[in-house]
C-alpha cells in the first residue's frame, strides 16, 4: 500500500489556492500536456512520504503517528508566497511560513517513521503545498516567470487539529487519496 503522512488545508485556503491556480492557467496558457494541475481538494502538506507499504505494515504506521501526533498540540501555520522547484520549473508550489510546532512534529515523524522502515530524506524539510508539476522545458520557463508576480500572496492560515496517514492510489486519471488513520493533536 502506497502511503503519505499529511495535513489537510483548510477550506478557504484551498479556495484560494484553486482561484490562483485559474489565473496562473490563464496567464501562462499552457496545453495541458505540458502541466498537470493537483485538484485542489488533492491539495494537502506532505509531513512524510513512506512509499510502499506492506500490508501488514499499515497498522504499525498508523499506530507511530498517532503516538507522535498526540506528544504535540494543535498549532497554526500561514500558507504565503509561490515559488519553483527546479530550473527550468518542474514544480510550483504554495509555502508555508515557519511554524516550530510543524518543524518539531515533522522532524519527529520523520524519525519514527525511518527506525519503522521508512525511507530515509536526504534533505532538509520544505513544507510546501503542490500546485503543478510540469512536463517540460519551455512551460517552466513560462510558470517561472509567472510565479514570480506571486511572491506575496498570502492564501491564509491552516489550523491543524490532526494528521493524516493516506493510502495513494494511482489511476490513469490521476492519484486517489484515502485516509487510512486520523491522528488528534493533543487537546
Amino acid at each position: 500500500m502506497r502511503l503519505f503522512v499529511a495535513i489537510d488545508i483548510s477550506p478557504q485556503v484551498r479556495d484560494r489556492i484553486k482561484q490562483v491556480q485559474r489565473q496562473l492557467q490563464k496567464e501562462c496558457n499552457l496545453p495541458d500536456r505540458a502541466v498537470k494541475w493537483v485538484r485542489p481538494e488533492q491539495i494537502h502538506l506532505t509531513l512524510k512520504f513512506m512509499g510502499e507499504v506492506d500490508d501488514r505494515d499499515v497498522t504499525s504506521v498508523c499506530d507511530v503517528v498517532t503516538r507522535t501526533a498526540a506528544e504535540f498540540g494543535p498549532f497554526e501555520f500561514k500558507v504565503k508566497g509561490l515559488g519553483v522547484f527546479g530550473r527550468p520549473a518542474r514544480v510550483v508550489w504554495a509555502g508555508i511560513s515557519r511554524c516550530e510546532s510543524l518543524l518539531a512534529l515533522q522532524a519527529k515523524l520523520d524519525r519514527e517513521l525511518t527506525r519503522l522502515g521508512g525511507p530515509i530524506e536526504n534533505r532538509p524539510f520544505a513544507g510546501h503545498l503542490t500546485l503543478c508539476r510540469v512536463k517540460n522545458t519551455s512551460a517552466g520557463r513560462v510558470l517561472a516567470d509567472a510565479v514570480a508576480g506571486y511572491g506575496d500572496e498570502l492564501f491564509g492560515t491552516v489550523a491543524a487539529p490532526e494528521v493524516i496517514v493516506y493510502h495513494s492510489q494511482l489511476t490513469s486519471d490521476g492519484p486517489v487519496y484515502t485516509a487510512a488513520s486520523r491522528a488528534a493533536l493533543k487537546v
